[in-house]
């Protein structure tokens, strides 16, 4: 199944050819200022600056400025690079991105090459020898079977290096993604640095609600996708009279993150909210996945890799994987979904309820899984991001 993320104009291939190919030709002859690397980092898409791309970033520009100049792609449809005042943010497909691309001696992308970095970069790909290129993942592999496109191939084989979590990441991008082992290097997920490994709250007050994508979901009819099992479990969810009891009885909060990828489908999800109820949708203009995470004392969710964050952070989980036999046999897992979760299982809304209800209750504010935490996270000590610095660039 083929998923377009980026829609394209009638005319953007011919654009992006002319704009490659000055670039191509230009990076022969454009003097560059200094002698200080080249470092081009993008994520999600471009089209926000979190995630562990956005951390490594500013790492980078906070600790080697003097020895690395690291640029940000950034999406030109939004205005957040601007408004935020990134350092060296460059629109991507601009010109100067390609120009960019062929001078580059590094580049780090988290979700693809070919959005996060060089539009079409698959391309023209081959234009490009001597850059090397890291892919940092946005969240530890396990939960998702890896979903290979055409254009994917000849980025894949293209990258240098792959970083990993852990031991067990390393070992599953070995044997599953068939990785060569000299591209696989262990130093940690960058966006960890950022986490305090504090206590977790007394009592659970604020929930985040946050699905993962169904890339299937993507070619449904509005009727379809109202009547799809992703859809009225949401509802379900945030609907259900006990749940909404429990969070206006006790003072709760629960803030839903629906996944950027359904964007198309968001009006449907219109007439939920009830702030009154405490119940609120983050719009991710305002709001980051980031202070989610850190605002929130409890996650509900289905397999997001959000989940390996309030792991690490010792905050409980629950888990409730509604579609899980669709899921495992449209996209599959790595894991076992029915024992290897780290968190409260829960397959049906009741059991959420239920879940909920003890938790609040018993005024549970850890999670009792914490001690799995390194089966699959190999440090806690802040410096993922210096170990993914010297180990690919070079950088003390």
């Amino acid at each position: 199944m083929s998923v377009v993320l980026k829609e394209k104009g009638r005319w953007d291939p011919l654009k992006v050819a002319a704009k490659v190919t000055a670039a191509y030709l230009a990076s022969f002859f454009a003097p560059r200022k200094d002698k200080k690397k080249i470092v081009l980092i993008g994520g999600n898409l471009g089209e926000k600056y979190e995630d562990n791309a956005a951390v490594f970033h500013k790492y980078l520009v906070n600790n080697h400025g003097d020895q690395v100049t690291a640029y940000w792609m950034y999406d030109p449809k939004t205005s957040y690079a601007l408004d935020g005042n990134i350092q060296n943010s460059v629109p991507l497909g601009s010109f100067r991105n390609y120009l960019l691309f062929f001078q580059a001696d590094y580049t780090f992308h988290g979700h693809s090459l070919l959005y996060d970095i060089a539009p079409s970069v698959d391309k023209f790909l081959f234009l490009n020898r001597k850059t090397i290129i890291t892919h940092v993942s946005h969240g530890i592999e396990g939960f998702k079977k890896i979903l290979i496109q055409k254009e994917d191939v000849p980025l894949l084989k293209r990258t240098n290096y792959f970083n990993c979590a852990s031991e067990y990441e390393k070992e599953l991008k070995l044997t599953k993604w068939n990785i060569p082992e000299r591209k696989l290097i262990v130093t940690g997920l960058p966006r960890f640095d950022r986490y305090e490994l504090h206590k977790p709250a007394k009592e659970v007050k604020n929930i985040l609600m946050m699905m993962t994508w169904r890339e299937w979901l993507f070619d449904l009819t509005e009727e379809e996708f109202i009547e799809s099992a992703y859809f009225r479990n949401t509802m379900g969810l945030i609907g259900h009279p006990g749940i909404r009891k429990l969070i206006a009885e006790n003072g709760l909060h629960m803030q839903v993150a629906l996944h950027p990828f359904m964007k198309k489908f968001e009006k449907h999800f219109s007439g939920l909210e009830n702030s009154d109820a405490g119940i609120q949708f983050l719009d991710a203009k305002y709001h980051t996945i980031e202070k989610a995470i850190e605002e929130n004392d409890l996650l509900l969710t289905d397999i997001t890799s959000v989940s390996w964050d309030f792991l690490y952070l010792n905050k409980p989980i629950i888990f409730n994987m509604f579609d899980r036999d669709e899921y495992i046999a449209k996209r599959g897992s790595y894991l076992d979904l029915e024992k290897d979760l780290y968190g409260y299982k829960a397959d049906t809304i009741e059991e959420v309820y239920g879940y909920l209800k003890k938790i609040v209750e018993e005024k549970i504010s850890t999670n009792d899984w914490h001690p799995l935490a390194t089966q699959y996270i190999d440090f806690f000590d802040h410096q993922n991001c210096k170990r993914l610095a010297q180990r690919v660039l070079g950088v003390e």
